[in-house]
């Protein structure tokens, strides 16, 4: 199995006994009031899980809008970058604290919600769909090089695209007509990597390797299922690197119906 799929089974039962937790907390209503409320046709709402899977950096937030009585589009845009690196200080190679990144996530689905499997409309009850994402990240860092090639400060950048395209199924509950908790529980998927990393000076290829190495290392550290981006160890010995490979789509937001 994948690592990022055994991180993501590692959160499932926490997330889902919170979420039941919660629930519980709350009473529904029954269906007399809710086929009595308004029909409300837009949701906002934000992204909880992401944030403990990649860090506090991943802010994203949704909107979904209902098109048909069993039919919804939505859109996800925020923010994606990955926690910040370990500096250190060898001999050879240190890695300073200052660094810049930039990055953004966005998404689009559609989503069919059954109608002999719900009592309700749309965007509430069980639902399947297709789904697209897009992620991309940069981040530019500084080192101190001592080599007997190089003597001084380098800067390298590197950029990561990930294109995801699946299926997902994911049942969204409704409180109070206002309040909902949308749980996306299979989602699985193609992920298209594209991972580049530039220098700006240039260095002789043991001095490259190493460099390359550590961030490999780096990325491996803060990036969840990173043979999903690097197979085959080749990363230590290119600068760009492209793959494809099944990957996983799990999330819990909450949102507020309008």
């Amino acid at each position: 199995m994948i690592p990022f799929m055994k991180q993501l089974q590692g959160l499932f039962p926490k997330t889902v006994f919170f979420a039941v937790l919660a629930l519980g907390l709350f009473p529904l209503p029954g269906n007399g009031q809710a086929d009595s409320v308004k029909q409300l046709k837009n949701t906002i709402r934000i992204n909880i899980t992401n944030p403990m899977i990649f860090g506090s950096k991943y802010n994203v937030l949704g909107y979904e809008r209902v098109i048909t009585k069993h039919q919804t589009a939505s859109i996800n845009l925020g923010r994606f970058a990955f926690p910040k690196f370990r500096s250190f200080d060898y001999d050879s190679i240190g890695l300073t604290d200052d660094y810049h990144d930039k990055g953004f996530n966005m998404s689009f689905d559609y989503r069919f919600y059954l109608k002999k499997e719900n009592k309700h409309l749309a965007p509430r009850g069980v639902y399947i769909g297709p789904y697209y994402a897009y992620n991309y990240f940069s981040r530019e860092l500084n080192w101190d090089l001592n080599t007997a090639n190089f003597t001084g400060e380098i800067k390298s950048v590197i950029d990561l695209t990930a294109n995801l395209v699946g299926v997902q199924l994911g049942y969204q509950f409704v409180l109070w007509n206002r309040l909902s908790i949308d749980m996306i529980l299979l989602g699985p998927s193609v992920w298209f990597f594209k991972l580049k990393t530039d220098f700006e000076s240039t260095l002789s290829p043991e001095d490259e390797s190493m460099l390359l190495e550590k961030i490999n290392e780096m990325l491996e550290e803060k990036f969840p299922g990173k043979d999903l981006v690097v197979t085959g160890g080749n990363f230590e010995a290119q600068k760009t690197t492209t793959t494809q490979t099944l990957g996983f789509r799990y999330m819990i937001t909450l949102g507020f119906r309008f």
